[in-house]
């Protein structure tokens, strides 16, 4: 009976889809205990306090296309690892916005939005709050995926090699 030579199945290869849909998952999570901190911690009233939301999902973004890098190597798409930083933080903001929605129903008092309300001079309803949280954290998505990319993107080429300098 002749043996087969064993081999490696091969290494199941993740999406930039699914990376992003689990990575945004992750950073919904933290986002979601941060912001159920601050309400009963009464900090949440305060407009500076969504600055750290926005380093939350810069963070998720940058750790998605950085684990797809680590996944495909070399052969990273461009336009695979900008999806991943998207869809990241869109599946982030959107349950963010669902879990501000839930808060603020079962919690109206802990949630002050009178702040906000000088700010915009008119009543902050919890759609249009909800809205903005989704508006906000995806285009932070859209910025931090551009701008990570240029980093994590494969097809660097030393500049130095393509002046076809003779020497």
């Amino acid at each position: 009976m002749a043996s087969r030579p064993a081999t490696t199945p091969p290494t199941p290869r993740i999406t930039p889809e699914q990376n992003g849909v689990r990575f945004g998952l992750l950073t919904a999570a933290v986002l979601c205990a941060y912001t159920l901190l601050a309400v009963l911690l009464g900090f949440f009233s305060r407009i500076e306090a969504g600055a750290l939301n926005a380093l939350i999902l810069v963070g998720g973004s940058v750790l998605a296309m950085r684990n797809l890098k680590l996944i495909y190597r070399d052969e990273m798409p461009y336009l695979g690892g900008y999806g991943t930083g998207i869809i990241t933080t869109l599946v982030a903001s959107v349950i963010l916005a669902v879990f501000f929605a839930t808060i603020t129903s079962l919690m109206p008092q802990a949630i002050d939005l009178t702040q906000i309300q000088n700010v915009f001079h008119a009543d902050l309803s919890v759609i249009i709050g909800s809205l903005a949280i989704v508006l906000m954290g995806t285009m932070t998505g859209v910025i931090t995926s551009l701008i990570g990319m240029q980093y994590f993107k494969a097809d660097r080429t030393d500049p130095l090699k393509s002046l076809d300098i003779e020497r």
